[in-house]
């Protein structure tokens, strides 16, 4: 946009050089344009290069307005009528800094566009050769009346972005925490308080989603495990003492599985384990090293007897129904229970794996 307004600038000096509006040589319009294509040449090698980045103001702004400030004045020395008609170039030329540039800076191009017009006007007023000094300073007078008006609109813009800037920063701020807040919410939906467990309803929904994701050829692992006399602790040792059996059953069965299975609390003392892309083979070694790693385990502050699990395996593949699925599992459980308790019963066979 830079390069654009100086080249209509441009454009404008030789429309006035045509028009015999230009009082100068057709050499000094030819130097002027020279000195024009050097300065936008030369930011443009050091956006290029790259060496913009080691000041403050990437951008150059106040550094790009001052010189086309400067330039616009030298331009103006050779106009003497049409002069006027070129004062608006100082207000295009700051408009560029409205939104980038502090109000003090602002403030600061404003009075050196109006000092350079000054100047000149005083130069040629000394040297005798300002054709109308009335015409003169009623221009710099409005150019006066323009750049204040101007500094204070670039001040208000400013204080107004600033504002804006600090309601982002404060919403941003709201955002992170609504987004903190919900992260709280969905993990207080998808565990169960006590175990710290999925619980059953986010267990479904990641389970139908393996399901809905399993390929030909692949089988996932579904396991229903039960602690055993769960209800023979709760009447003897108490509820609190449930609590902590439940608690230590969790924390074995988080060290036996590996990342990206699937364990929940499914109800009560019951409990859902899912190994993706698993085999019996894996299922039934996974089960008899949880119902092993439980057996040993005591309870911290909870002097039990002796803790064990049965647990119900079966396989899910391409197809299967999640439901049916449970079923069997389920089956296999009960026959792991009828057949004495603490062992692993499989769907797949009719007797204790």
């Amino acid at each position: 946009m830079a390069a654009a307004t100086h080249g209509l600038a441009l454009a404008l000096l030789w429309l006035a050089v045509f028009s015999d509006l230009f009082s100068g040589q057709i050499s000094w319009a030819l130097f002027c344009s020279g000195l024009v294509m050097v300065s936008q040449l030369s930011f443009l090698l050091l956006f290029r290069t790259g060496y913009n980045l080691r000041f403050r103001d990437p951008s150059l702004t106040e550094a790009q307005i001052l010189v086309a400030l400067a330039l616009h004045t030298f331009v103006l020395a050779s106009f003497d009528s049409a002069r006027g008609s070129l004062l608006m170039f100082y207000l295009i030329i700051l408009l560029f800094g409205i939104f980038q540039l502090q109000p003090r800076v602002f403030v600061r191009c404003a009075f050196f566009a109006f000092f350079a017009f000054s100047s000149l006007n005083l130069w040629e007023g000394y040297q005798m050769r300002l054709a109308d000094p009335g015409l003169a300073l009623l221009q710099c007078c409005a150019l006066f009346l323009a750049l204040a008006w101007q500094s204070l609109f670039a001040s208000y813009i400013q204080g107004l972005r600033q504002r804006m800037r600090q309601r982002s920063f404060a919403l941003q701020a709201h955002q992170d925490t609504l987004r903190g807040m919900m992260r709280q919410l969905e993990d207080l939906v998808a565990t169960d308080e006590l175990t710290g467990l999925f619980n059953r309803r986010h267990f479904l929904r990641l389970a139908l989603r393996e399901l809905e994701n399993l390929g030909p050829g692949r089988q996932h692992g579904l396991a229903l495990i039960d602690l055993d006399y769960f209800k023979r602790i709760n009447d003897v040792h108490g509820h609190a003492a449930g609590d902590r059996v439940l608690q230590t059953f969790a924390a074995v069965a988080r060290a036996c599985v590996r990342d990206g299975d699937v364990l929940a609390r499914y109800g009560g003392e019951e409990f859902v384990l899912l190994l993706p892309n698993a085999d019996a083979d894996r299922l039934t070694t996974c089960c008899e090293r949880l119902r092993e790693a439980f057996a040993a385990a005591e309870p911290l502050g909870v002097q039990v007897a002796s803790l064990s699990l049965s647990a119900g395996m079966t396989l899910l593949s391409e197809g299967d129904d999640l439901d049916v699925a449970l079923q069997r599992a389920d089956q296999a459980l009960y026959r792991a229970k009828r057949g004495g308790r603490n062992r692993c019963d499989a769907a797949w066979e009719g007797a204790g794996a």
